[in-house]
């Protein structure tokens, strides 16, 4: 990008952690999704603890977390091929106002005491068609926030921060709002809580990008997209990992009631607390990404932020005192979230524009759609064999992932390579390339 088009530096914005914010429409975006999300938290952690306190069953906490992220699933592929022929911001636009419907709808239910799990599940399964599309929606239009690639890594980790502090924040709150008056407020914050990114939205100026349109059928489209992405072996391995670590890693978060209750003997703050803590290290992590200034290492990286998560939640699974198990779960939390924002950041960086929603989509069905699998078969593992028992296999199994693709870096690494000396990133190696190429286009004497 050239010097010129730049946004002006802003004071307080000129920190390498924060460039992105130089970009008044990401900037936008990032102040009213933030808040929005603290809502969000706190809804999740009430609803959670609503399930558990209305059945005392693990099985239904996984029946919840399946029926709200199993439509991304079987959904988010068509999503992505819709947002690649779509206006992002009106997609969001819809999807979120809808989504503050269904909290509102939550909270009068809840507030006149007529609340069941059937209508929690339905509701679930109601935002679940919704993140369908907001999901690869939301992901594909940051790069159009910061107009252009240099600031990408950096406001898709300050993404992942606004995110996890959100989670730190949400829970803690919830935690003591369940306590003090009850579920339903928890839900009616997490509506109002919509309107600030409705807000942002709505002032946000971003022209559509020429040629995104396609007259390819949208199904085709969606062919088109799945046959890209697992056709190339950079994306097919991230995309392969990040599913993995969803189904045996991400549902530890679906059992924390239980961990909360019976295995720590604790309460709702109990919970707030491990999910608080899962926050900070997940935002903590969020930092560290934000610091980068390339995306080069980005491979071992992922595959070292693997083998952390998998030991943390297998130590987790043992620990008996809160004291142990707030700082395993923070570690946890640092290493999937490193792991999944720098696949993020990996594919945004290497994926072809036209194809950006649909690659996206698959990101989100292997990070989002695949998670709910994993809960449900961890609510009946758990049912079974107890939550330490299941969370600890899904440590070793994380472990077990994040090796086999450390093993694939270095062939990938050299289908990347030409991608990154293409768009500047790794500019000595394109430069030692140009000066080749001349020296041997030299008139020879």
């Amino acid at each position: 990008m050239d010097d010129a088009r730049l946004p002006a530096a802003r004071p307080g914005l000129s920190s390498p952690l924060l460039r992105a914010l130089r970009h008044r429409n990401y900037r936008l975006f990032f102040v009213g999704q933030g808040i929005s999300l603290v809502g969000t938290w706190l809804s999740r952690a009430a609803t959670s603890w609503l399930v558990y306190r209305l059945t005392d069953s693990a099985l239904l906490l996984g029946v919840l977390g399946f029926a709200g992220q199993i439509p991304m699933f079987f959904l988010a592929p068509l999503g992505g091929a819709l947002v690649d022929r779509w206006d992002r911001r009106r997609i969001l636009i819809a999807t979120q106002v809808l989504s503050m419907l269904q909290s509102f709808t939550l909270a009068v239910l809840a507030l006149t005491q007529v609340i069941t799990v059937t209508h929690v599940v339905i509701l679930s399964v109601f935002q679940g068609l919704l993140n369908a599309l907001d999901v690869p929606a939301r992901q594909s239009y940051v790069i159009d926030l910061v107009e252009g690639n240099e600031d990408l890594p950096n406001a898709i980790a300050l993404n992942s921060s606004m995110f996890n502090a959100a989670r730190l924040v949400g829970p803690a709150i919830g935690g003591i709002l369940i306590a003090s008056v009850g579920e339903g407020y928890c839900f009616l914050i997490d509506g109002f809580s919509y309107l600030a990114v409705v807000a942002s939205l709505l002032a946000i100026r971003v022209q559509p990008p020429v040629g995104r349109a396609t007259t390819a059928a949208v199904l085709r489209g969606v062919q088109e997209g799945i046959s890209y992405a697992f056709g190339f072996a950079p994306i097919r391995s991230i995309l392969i990992l990040i599913a993995v670590v969803s189904l045996l890693a991400m549902p530890h978060a679906v059992l924390m009631p239980v961990f909360a209750r019976d295995v720590l003997a604790g309460g709702p703050s109990t919970l707030g607390f491990l999910m608080a803590a899962s926050g900070v290290g997940a935002l903590l992590g969020a930092f560290y990404l934000a610091s980068r200034k390339t995306v080069r290492g980005l491979g071992r990286l992922i595959a070292a932020m693997g083998a952390l998560s998998g030991v943390s939640l297998a130590a987790f699974s043992q620990s008996r005192a809160i004291w142990l198990s707030l700082p395993l779960m923070a570690l946890a939390g640092f290493g999937i979230l490193v792991l999944t924002a720098s696949s993020n950041t990996v594919l945004q960086t290497i994926v072809e524009d036209d194809k950006r929603g649909r690659v996206m989509s698959l990101y989100a069905v292997a990070f989002l759609g695949v998670t709910p699998v994993g809960s449900l078969l961890a609510g009946a593992l758990a049912n079974g064999i107890g939550a330490p028992t299941t969370v600890l296999l899904g440590g070793i199994g994380c472990l077990g992932s994040a090796a086999a693709f450390f093993r694939k870096i270095p062939s990938l690494r050299e289908q990347v390579l030409p991608i990154y000396v293409e768009k500047g990133i790794v500019p000595e190696v394109a430069t030692a390339i140009q000066t080749a190429t001349a020296l041997t286009e030299l008139p020879k004497k």
